[in-house]
């Protein structure tokens, strides 16, 4: 998917609506309790503005349900971005009216301007399939959009935390804007790099790391990744419903078992493939799930009563062991409740294995969500290739599927 990046054309004099994925995290006094977000958009937005273009940039923020909600405004974001670049950010009350038309016609170039929460609007959200079955619903999806499209020249997509779902900011506009550029930006394109060429020509050994607490949710990355990777290591809660397939029982662990015989055939289409799928051989197991509850470790059968919350200190070596020679590692989900002390030793252990097999010469990437959580909490994440800035993206992208908010961008 060689897609064109800002990079790629000339924005001198004209006017960019770039899409950026700023949903931060606020506290109950709106204060941002992270910027990463934001910080990881800088390259972009820098280069849009030092190359004389007027840069408008749109978001959404939480769950509004469709109206304005002070506590999901945006303000604080503009507040935040114009102390990172050092310069006045022009913040919109809307994103769509009379004023922002207004706002947006008077940029100059070098100017910024920040659209209020895309979701204040019910539009935005319209699901593709609802629009294409309600001829009101399209209408008023593609009337929001073009609205927007009409702000800009150049249409940018940034936001790859939103690259999987079908919002208006993301398919719907750029629609609006054919025959204008619509490429991508820096954090895309990176995505793009070892999401998709990556995974598709992995040096070998490929190993995947899963876990998290549903099996149900990794079934198509399963299914995608056996006959690509060489092992699949699995942790975490869904390890629990593998387990039961195997006829081990499970005491008050989080298990799906609507899901037992899916796993069973997932393990037998490993086989069948000369993928090594490999499960816990010991289990960290508590009475209550809370931190430093009462805890032990068993290999087998967990008792009533009892339920696991990580992988045990066996499990711990063989992963590390399996992940040590690995010239490829993708990683998706904890490996047990490793924000509770001591359930948190499974996961630490398997991102620093991670961080070791990097330092040889590995390719690692890690698939956004509690992953990235864990690799920042641990400091870790200049010694990792790629840590994804979307956890449901990244799990879809690596279950094969394709994002039509990125296929319409322009091809290099």
């Amino acid at each position: 998917m060689a897609k064109k990046t800002i990079a790629d054309i000339n924005v001198q004099g004209k006017k960019v609506l770039m899409r950026v994925d700023f949903n931060v995290p606020l506290d109950d006094n709106q204060n941002i309790t992270s910027d990463d977000r934001i910080v990881k958009a800088l390259p972009t937005i820098k280069t849009i503005l030092d190359s004389g273009a007027s840069l408008i940039l749109m978001s959404h923020l939480g769950r509004p349900k469709g109206k304005p909600d002070a506590k999901f405004s945006l303000k604080p974001v503009a507040i935040k971005l114009g102390e990172l670049l050092g310069k006045k950010i022009i913040f919109a009350d809307d994103c769509v009216g009379n004023e922002v038309k207004a706002k947006a016609a008077a940029l100059a170039a070098g100017d910024c301007m920040l659209l209020e929460n895309l979701r204040f609007h019910s539009e935005e959200t319209i699901k593709d399939k609802a629009a294409a079955e309600d001829t009101q619903l399209r209408k008023a999806k593609d009337d929001f959009a073009a609205e927007i499209a009409e702000l800009a020249d150049v249409y940018v997509d940034d936001a790859f935390g939103t690259a999987h779902r079908d919002n208006a900011s993301m398919y719907t506009v750029p629609c609006q804007m054919e025959g204008k550029d619509r490429v991508a930006g820096f954090l895309i394109e990176k995505e793009l790099k070892f999401l998709g060429e990556t995974l598709e020509n992995p040096q070998k050994p490929f190993v995947a790391i899963l876990g998290g607490a549903k099996v149900s949710d990794k079934i198509g990355v399963i299914e995608n990744l056996i006959g690509k990777v060489d092992r699949i290591l699995i942790g975490g809660a869904m390890a629990y419903t593998f387990f039961k397939a195997a006829g081990q029982t499970v005491g008050d662990s989080l298990c799906e078992n609507d899901f037992v015989d899916k796993a069973s055939e997932l393990v037998k289409l490993a086989a069948d493939k000369g993928c090594e799928l490999i499960l816990p051989v010991d289990t960290v197991i508590a009475t209550e799930f809370k931190a430093n509850a009462e805890n032990k470790v068993v290999t087998g059968d967990i008792p009533d009563e009892w339920e696991g919350l990580d992988i045990g200190p066996e499990t711990v070596k063989l992963f590390i062991e399996k992940i040590a020679d690995a010239k490829t590692v993708a990683w998706n989900g904890p490996m047990g409740v490793f924000e509770l002390e001591p359930f948190d030793v499974g996961t630490k252990a398997v991102a620093n294995a991670v961080a070791d097999a990097t330092d040889s010469g590995a390719v690692s990437i890690i698939g956004g969500g509690d992953s990235a959580s864990a690799i920042k909490i641990l400091g870790l994440e200049n010694r990792v290739s790629h840590v994804s800035t979307g956890g449901g993206a990244s799990l879809e992208f690596m279950e094969g599927k394709k994002f039509k908010c990125l296929e319409i961008l322009d091809e290099k």
